[in-house]
């Protein structure tokens, strides 16, 4: 069986290693030199510091000068890095890889300097590799505890889609197959945003002791449809806002993903640069913050007002109160 390897070993992907690993597929998880402290961690006490689920014995750990080990007989690489990190981390493999039937990027984002989404990214940085985006609700405590999940997985290329799908389909790891990858790839970078301004109004609530119920659902409905039209405006089609890597992505990191907790400290009260960098400093990124630099950017570039999206920035980026995010519903 040709090897699986999950290059990057941060939370979201050690926990596709442990599902791979538990498959039963030949996986190998390679840890960077940024991902020291995650590495010595498992090697001591075989556990990922912020997952729960050990590391399957079947699962081969790589560190930093190990990368011609972790690539050999590959087959699939899984991207692990962020969106900000795509990048470099594909510069740091490229010459341990050797034509990969599939390149599956996870990172939920576009790239800071370009503003190009991860498939571009890689495609420049790997180039014959064919790009698989993966994308969809799927928390990394809850993939590597093996609780069910379903997620999207879009390319152009029909033969390294299959190859990668099947892969990571299992009875617990559902997987829907398109070619939407522009779609799939733009509601990864939405939905963090709308996610902070769902935060914002859970902490607005809380202040005021009220649950702002409504409101929130009105968020929900009104994000999803900004999102929906975006896509369609960049190329992809409208229906994919409102399946898993839409709608349901934007659904589970409101209930409680890193951008929904970062706005719910702004809603209470904090104040958002300082915020961010305390989440930072404890080795939480908030991609949402950036991403709606970006959200803003393709908006005015296509002439698109989404009015929910830009009072997130507003409020993260230009000083407006959390209150905003409630005016953007009127």
């Amino acid at each position: 069986m040709a090897r699986v390897t999950v290059f990057g070993a941060g939370a979201a992907g050690t926990s596709l290693a442990i599902h791979l690993a538990r498959k039963g597929e030949d996986t190998a998880l390679w840890a960077s030199a940024f991902d020291a402290k995650a590495l010595d961690q498992m090697r001591s006490d075989g556990r990922h510091p912020a997952l729960s689920e050990p590391l399957p014995a079947s699962l081969t750990l790589f560190g930093p000068q190990d990368l011609a080990g972790a690539a050999e007989g590959l087959r699939i690489a899984v991207m692990g890095a962020s969106s900000g990190g795509a990048r470099s981390l594909a510069g740091l493999v490229a010459p341990a890889l050797d034509a990969p039937a599939a390149v599956v990027s996870i990172a939920k984002g576009l790239e800071p300097e370009t503003a190009k989404r991860m498939s571009e990214v890689y495609a420049e940085a790997l180039p014959g590799a064919p790009v698989v985006a993966l994308s969809g609700p799927s928390l990394a405590p809850e993939v590597a505890d093996g609780l069910l999940t379903a997620v999207a997985m879009a390319s152009a290329d029909a033969a390294a889609l299959s190859e990668a799908a099947g892969a990571f389909r299992s009875p617990a790891f559902l997987v829907d197959e398109t070619d939407d990858v522009a779609g799939v790839e733009i509601c990864g970078v939405a939905k963090n945003v709308a996610a902070i301004g769902a935060g914002i109004l859970e902490g607005l609530g809380q202040h005021r002791q009220q649950d702002l119920k409504n409101p929130r659902a009105a968020l929900f409905t009104r994000a999803v449809q900004e999102m929906a039209t975006l896509v369609e405006a960049l190329g992809g089609r409208r229906e994919t806002a409102f399946g898993l890597a839409g709608m349901g992505d934007l659904l589970v990191t409101s209930l409680g993903g890193r951008n929904r907790l970062y706005g719910e400290a702004i809603g209470l009260g904090a104040e958002p640069v300082t915020t961010l960098k305390d989440m930072m400093e404890r080795g939480l990124t908030v991609e949402g913050a950036d991403s709606a630099h970006d959200v803003r950017a393709l908006a005015e570039r296509a002439g698109l007002d989404l009015p929910v999206h830009l009072a997130v920035h507003r409020v993260v980026h230009d000083g407006a109160p959390p209150t905003d995010i409630l005016e953007a519903l009127r």
